[in-house]
């Protein structure tokens, strides 16, 4: 009788422990469920910068590997070996979803969808590229609200390269008349419409695309950094290259992820994130622009292409025409309410570059 008892007790001991268990999975299943829905995010970064470009090895990769380890392993993000479209067509992948994330130019794109972007892109900005991509991101991110002309996406970086060299195989360029007939090699954006007006015929087309077209002649020079002649190989081809204070001209990058899957990742690694990119990240980048530009200018030197400044007539010409652009620009953007002379002088000022 006493066995019979003490195994019914036993029972309900077991029985009453069980439902206990039961009760507290049941509460604790939300959580559970929420912890493994941001346990972990792979996500997938196309490059279609060489491999091996300063900007992949010194900014890109690090970041990503970054990511990891400030996430604790909740977010990881794969750089592909192979871009996954054209350069152009990177913005809108991210967009898009066709991968996580991306970066690229601005001046790609084709249409009008960055017009407050084009700060970056004028001349004179600055002579290096950390204080220029620190500029860029405050300027651009908070007092241009860059986040609402990168619809789809999240914003992670904005940045800029060192100044923008004018390289040419031609002739020495001492005064304006001396562009004229150049057909340049341009990326797009405000640089193309000021060789134009300079007298010069621009031609569009992605980095990659510049060695074929320089080498066969079908081009006379091109818009580029120092860096990016030894990035592509046109030592070769260039004899000479002129530089203006603060650069002729500079482009504008984005890295950007999809707004889906950044709004999949949990707010605290949300934040996690955003501590190594924004200001961080544009800081990262423009030490890696630097330090690829000065390396490259040994190896110019090396070549015996000719680095020279732009004359005073020619620093003028070009001043004259950047004043009616930048005018032309501050108009188109403050019909949507933005102060594009006021940020203009808060990014020289933060370059401290004199115009």
């Amino acid at each position: 009788m006493y066995f019979l008892k003490t195994k019914v007790a036993r029972r309900t001991l077991l029985g009453m422990a069980t439902a206990a268990l039961l009760a507290t999975a049941a509460l604790l299943a939300p959580t559970a469920f929420a912890t493994a829905a941001y346990a972990e995010t792979k996500l997938v970064m196309s490059s279609w910068l060489p491999p091996r470009h300063p900007i992949v090895v010194n900014a890109m990769k690090p970041w990503a590997r970054e990511v990891k380890k400030v996430t604790d392993g909740r977010v990881s993000v794969r750089v592909l070996a192979k871009p996954a479209g054209t350069p152009p067509a990177h913005f809108d992948m991210a967009a898009d979803g066709v991968v996580d994330i991306t970066y690229g130019l601005h001046s790609f794109t084709k249409d009008n969808r960055f017009q407050r972007s084009r700060i970056g892109q004028f001349s004179f900005l600055g002579d290096d590229a950390v204080s220029g991509s620190k500029a860029f991101w405050d300027v651009y991110a908070n007092d241009l609200d860059a986040q609402a002309e990168h619809k789809g996406t999240k914003v992670l970086g904005l940045f800029v390269h060192g100044p923008g060299i004018l390289h040419n195989n031609v002739r020495k360029l001492n005064t304006p008349e001396d562009i004229e007939g150049l057909k340049v090699r341009v990326p797009g954006g405000y640089v193309a419409d000021l060789v134009t007006d300079l007298g010069a015929s621009p031609l569009f087309m992605p980095s990659g695309e510049v060695y074929e077209t320089l080498s066969r002649g079908i081009i006379d020079g091109v818009t580029f950094t120092y860096e990016a002649l030894t990035a592509f190989k046109l030592l070769d081809h260039v004899k000479y290259s002129m530089r203006v204070p603060g650069g002729i001209y500079n482009t504008t990058w984005f890295l950007v992820m999809n707004e889906g899957k950044w709004n999949q990742i949990s707010a605290e690694d949300q934040a996690a994130i955003m501590a190594i990119s924004g200001d961080a990240f544009a800081e990262r980048v423009g030490k890696a622009w630097n330090g690829a530009d000065e390396k490259a200018i040994e190896r110019i030197n090396k070549a015996g292409i000719e680095i020279y400044d732009a004359s005073p007539e020619m620093v003028a010409a070009i001043k004259d025409k950047a004043a009616s652009y930048e005018s032309e620009w501050a108009k188109a953007v403050a019909e949507n309410g933005f102060d594009g002379a006021a940020a203009l002088a808060k990014f020289r000022a933060s370059t401290g570059v004199e115009k």
